[in-house]
């Protein structure tokens, strides 16, 4: 399995970006969908949820701005109102079963760097 995240890149404060990951390699299940952030020399923050079903979570640093969705084997996280403090490398998480097996276990993607900045 394979998680492949894009759409990082370079914004100015306020603007918007949109960050997509897709999910891929066999038949699995996926149990829910995260997005963390991390600035180097901190830890890795948790940033939105979505489960199998129901609505995603958010980190009360980023809710009203961004909003995660869902289709199929694909997430994305539309981040809007961006702040300098939104600058970090952000990762695709997955939490899914391989089918066949009986437990599940976590995936990531590659990060991908967002940077907000004038």
């Amino acid at each position: 399995v394979q998680l492949q995240a894009s759409g990082g890149g370079f914004v100015q404060p306020g603007g918007p970006l949109r960050l997509s990951c897709v999910a891929s390699g066999g038949a699995f299940s996926i149990n829910a969908m995260r997005w963390y952030r991390q600035v180097p020399g901190n830890q890795r923050e948790l940033v939105a949820t979505i489960p199998s079903s129901g609505s995603a979570n958010y980190a009360d640093s980023v809710k009203d701005r961004f909003a995660m969705s869902r289709s199929g084997k694909t997430v994305a996280l539309q981040m809007n109102s961006l702040k300098p403090e939104d600058t970090a490398v952000y990762y695709c998480n997955a939490n899914l079963r391989i089918s066949g097996s009986a437990t599940s276990r976590e995936y990531w993607g590659q990060g991908t760097l967002v940077t907000v900045s004038s």
